[in-house]
């Protein structure tokens, strides 16, 4: 497919995103000794808030891709950080650059939301940390939980090497800018104008990362709140990849969104910014709140908490349905697996 510039994405040139980009600085930190990795943030919201929610991109996002979650969410009282990560070549350096990084913040706890490589990330995150926790739940979106499903575990250790527009193909050669309404071609204009901001060394990490052979261990991860958002209608993510997720966290919630394409928080952010308040609702007044504690008392007497719009309300905890949405969130049970049993079902990289 042919990549889209910024003067082409409708997306880019919309006013929403021109009045994210206006009232929301970039912001670059660096904390690990080579000056040249630079973590690349955008911070809204009431910095008295010690548990943020966090946003992990996928291989081919940068931080702005949250832009419609940032402000929305922080419109609402919630502090949300989207990061995009410096170039880092094995998922161990990767994970201490990350906790350092929370660190620098002086973020104790946090609540993040990975979509795809985001999400695998998060989770050996949780496994890194599992001593001494640093995340207090988890929003997956088409997420992973082996590298073995995209069929590159031998080509990996030659990314460092391969030209730039040959790993941007790689990466969005799967996705079908046509497919879909208005707003998940947009969506996928966007996420290739995105795409064309990052550089050579950007890319072949993140597919590194993406394809080395490596998997999760539930068993690390424990009990940890999780919802995992998923959607019904076409997606790199193959459905056997989903039903290992499913083994792997029975205990999880599940989000179920009837479209979204690839990028359903860009296509589909009203739903999307739902769940993402329905699954911090338990936390909300407590030790890991994602809201300041004075904002605490006027969003519980607020009507339109978690609504699209002023008359949209949350379900009670016990709820499974959320009405109009068209979407279902409910706990499965199964028995969990140690190790993936879907090598020979392929998904594309995102």
């Amino acid at each position: 497919m042919a990549m889209s510039s910024d003067d082409n994405c409708r997306i880019t040139a919309g006013s929403e995103y021109t009045s994210f980009r206006s009232s929301i600085p970039q912001k670059q930190i660096v904390v690990d000794v080579d000056d040249d990795k630079v973590w690349k943030l955008y911070d809204a919201g009431p910095r008295t808030v010690r548990c943020p929610l966090i946003f992990l991109p996928p291989v081919s996002g940068t931080a702005d891709i949250f832009f419609k979650q940032l402000m929305c969410l922080s419109s609402r009282g919630y502090r949300v950080i989207s990061m995009e990560h410096p170039v880092a070549w094995s998922l161990t350096e990767w994970c201490q650059s990350f906790l350092r990084l929370l660190d620098h913040l002086r973020l104790e706890r946090v609540h993040i939301f990975g979509a795809s490589l985001g999400g695998f990330l998060a989770l050996k995150f949780v496994e890194f940390t599992m001593y001494r926790p640093r995340v207090a739940s988890l929003t997956l979106c088409n997420a992973f939980t082996d590298t073995t499903v995209f069929r590159q575990v031998d080509s990996s250790r030659s990314f460092w090497v391969i030209p730039a527009f040959l790993l941007k193909k790689l990466i969005m050669g799967n996705f079908s800018p046509e497919v879909g309404d208005h707003a998940i071609i947009d969506s996928v204009a966007f996420m290739s104008s995105r795409l064309n901001s990052l550089s050579q060394s950007d890319l072949a990490s993140r597919l590194t990362l993406n394809c080395s052979n490596s998997y999760v261990k539930p068993q690390h991860i424990g009990a940890l709140p999780m919802t995992l958002v998923d959607v019904f209608d076409e997606c790199a993510i193959s459905q056997p990849v989903r039903d290992e997720m499913y083994k792997c966290f029975p205990y999880a919630k599940r989000a179920h969104m009837k479209t979204g394409g690839n990028f359903p928080y860009l296509s589909r952010s009203e739903e999307v910014n739902l769940h993402i308040q329905i699954h911090c609702k338990p936390f909300i007044g407590g030790e890991y709140s994602p809201i300041d504690v004075a904002d605490c008392v006027r969003i519980r007497r607020s009507s339109d908490l978690a609504g699209w719009g002023s008359q949209t309300e949350l379900p009670s905890d016990n709820s499974d349905e959320l009405g109009e949405s068209g979407s279902e969130t409910r706990r499965p049970f199964t028995r969990m697996p140690t190790r993936s049993n879907t090598v020979g079902h392929s998904s594309s990289i995102g």
